[in-house]
């Protein structure tokens, strides 16, 4: 796709523009390393044609954000380069796991352009986050019949179809401690097994992770991790097992018993944090279609868990040099000081 950033150059870029180009170059620049690994052990023809196609929109999307950034004179972020991704290292996780792979991080994409869509003003801008959203729409496509094609994807349970349309009458519906406590609704369903398919996924990544690690700092915090996403996981199975509805099964099968690292710290660090702060906007998400009351405290109380778990991480980046600062305001009260 050619940059139409002919129209609209005289406006500047908004904080949402630059807040979500840095965003999507960051994230972009970090599956770009991932999927070099990736390329250089997946044998499956059918699978490799679609990390294949997963890498060339992210350098596509990288290109098109380095042509924006450098016409508007915007210092363009490190971001992560060939020093964070180890030619040669074995294989860290199975043919199969790149799909899996694939769906969790394309689920994340859709969301981070998704958000943007509606919030850019520039022509140009507005076109190239449109442009993303289509192709990661279509990505997630080809993955999910890929994992179909192959028996890989688990498909959430099936509800019995309505006999007619009902009203809401008691308050009872939002119970979900106590007295008479109503089965799960469709949309919650949804988002339960939407994210257990994300915290499955997780695990499975965190496993590879901490086996890989070089500082006992990082080691410690992916299996750390990996705890709390099998926490979750096992948490949010229980309430879909309760009432006799099936959940996505684990994948850390499809991760290899390596130990030779094939990312470096900082990419796997600033992986985890970028991810568990999308598993916020997720958990957010199923929070706001919840109408029992037990569901929602749940998702609260998970969230929290996860918002301590990033802050730790973000401490460990910034101890260690390695987070780079988003776009911000200008600090009046810096430049009104003496």
């Amino acid at each position: 796709m050619k940059s139409s950033t002919s129209k609209g150059r005289s406006d500047k870029l908004t904080a949402a523009e630059q807040g979500k180009l840095w965003a999507s170059y960051m994230g972009n620049t970090m599956c770009i390393c991932v999927l070099t690994h990736m390329l250089e052990h997946v044998e499956d023809h059918e699978i490799k044609k679609i990390v294949d196609r997963s890498m060339s929109l992210s350098k596509q999307f990288v290109a098109e954000i380095k042509d924006i950034m450098s016409k508007e004179q915007f210092p363009l972020p490190v971001g992560f380069t060939d020093e964070d991704v180890v030619k040669g290292a074995p294989r860290l996780f199975s043919d199969e796991f790149c799909l899996h792979y694939l769906k969790y991080v394309g689920k994340a994409g859709i969301s981070l352009y998704g958000i943007a869509v509606p919030l850019v003003t520039r022509p140009d801008i507005r076109h190239f986050f449109t442009h993303c959203v289509e192709s990661a729409l279509e990505l997630i496509n080809a993955v999910n019949e890929n994992l179909i094609a192959k028996g890989l994807l688990a498909k959430p349970p099936y509800t019995p179809y309505p006999k007619n349309v009902e009203y809401i009458r008691k308050q009872s519906y939002l119970n979900g401690f106590f007295g008479d406590v109503r089965p799960l609704q469709a949309m919650e369903i949804t988002h339960l097994y939407d994210n257990i398919e994300n915290n499955a996924t997780s695990k499975a990544i965190l496993i590879g992770f901490s086996q890989v690690a070089s500082s006992q700092q990082a080691k410690a915090y992916f299996i750390r991790g990996r705890e709390l996403a099998e926490k979750h996981y096992d948490l949010l199975c229980k309430v879909l097992e309760k009432e006799h509805l099936s959940a996505p099964p684990i994948v850390d099968p499809y991760v290899t018993t390596s130990t030779i690292a094939p990312f470096s710290d900082k990419l796997m660090m600033f992986h985890k944090l970028d991810m568990f702060t999308m598993r916020i906007r997720s958990y957010g998400n199923a929070l706001s279609m919840c109408a029992r009351h037990d569901l929602a405290e749940r998702y609260g109380r998970i969230m929290l868990q996860v918002a301590n778990y990033v802050e730790d991480g973000a401490n460990i980046l910034i101890d260690n040099g390695w987070l780079e600062q988003p776009p911000e305001a200008a600090d009046r009260n810096a430049l009104a000081s003496p």
